[in-house]
């Protein structure tokens, strides 16, 4: 049976140690990326040249006549260019309209300046994440090789789940306040910056699943503690109880031997004097008178 529940708690820490693994790899990986959010932008179309004939805006400027006014019929969304952008922690990227490169400025520098403090606070929370995440990860990993150690495992089990609940509920708060701080940034950012529609990437997706996983390994933790405490404290009870149990018979038998030689030899007592008061006591030879008896036994014969 210890080998058993031995072998459950192994069972139980593998998978708060793999689902701390997975957290923290999520949540690096959201936080190195840019593609938290991604959408598009709503610029207007270059002027045509040699070099661009396509997605441009063609005014037909006659070079022998410059001062001619020519008219672009191109009227409502088709003046317009939809590029591509993806915005991350650190850095906003977006799409060149005038070649194939991509344009990549500070997050930071673009987020308005009632809004920078929250955004460094939630820089500051998703990098503590990480970091108790990796603390969480060292203890859990610590636990699986003092496992034959249930004292030192329960110890090991309470500060990893401690660090743990603390990862994710900094996570959580980091992630809220990024998304507070976009969305301002949104309505308030740079003009040639404002997304015209946007939605949340899969870095954000990974984000949010990296805090998942963290919640499960610190459930998983604090149950595998408290039931290890539970059963520790079951077997003490019932180790003391069955302690008090052996104890009472010792005291029982340790009474009742007394008791039953003292009866054993009052039995004895009583059983010797009864026997000598039922047997006859003989008369002596000496003592009797035989006139006395020899009248009788004549007037018996006549």
């Amino acid at each position: 049976p210890e080998r058993l529940e031995i072998s459950r708690a192994s069972c139980r820490t593998l998978l708060s140690v793999t689902l701390n693994f997975f957290a923290l790899f999520f949540s690096i990986t959201a936080f190195i990326t840019t593609y938290w959010c991604v959408g598009t932008q709503r610029v207007p179309k270059p002027k045509c040249s040699k070099l661009r004939t396509h997605q441009c805006i063609d005014y037909g400027v006659n070079e022998t006549d410059p001062n001619k006014v020519v008219y672009s019929w191109e009227t409502g969304d088709d003046r317009f260019l939809f590029r591509q952008f993806h915005t991350g922690i650190w850095i906003s990227c977006e799409e060149n309209i005038h070649d194939e490169s991509e344009r990549c400025r500070s997050f930071i520098d673009l987020a308005p300046a009632s809004e920078k403090g929250m955004l460094w606070l939630s820089l500051v929370s998703e990098m503590l994440y990480i970091v108790l995440l990796v603390v969480g990860f060292s203890l859990m990993c610590l636990e699986l090789v003092h496992s034959s150690n249930i004292i030192d495992g329960l110890k090991l089990n309470a500060f990893a789940a401690v660090f743990t609940v603390l990862s994710g509920l900094l996570g959580m708060v980091a992630h809220v306040m990024y998304t507070q701080v976009f969305q301002v940034t949104v309505s308030l950012g740079p003009p040639d910056w404002r997304p015209y529609n946007w939605d949340y990437g899969w870095s954000f997706c990974m984000a949010w699943a990296s805090f998942t996983c963290c919640m499960g390994a610190s459930v998983t933790t604090l149950n595998s503690y408290t039931k290890t405490v539970i059963e520790f404290r079951h077997k003490r009870k019932t180790f003391e109880q069955s302690i008090r149990e052996e104890q009472a018979r010792e005291a029982f038998g340790y009474f009742r031997e007394p008791s039953v030689h003292s009866l054993s030899k009052s039995v004895e007592f009583y059983s010797s004097q009864t026997l000598q008061s039922g047997r006859k006591t003989p008369i002596p030879a000496d003592s009797l008178d035989l006139s006395d008896i020899t009248p009788s036994l004549g007037e018996e014969q006549c």
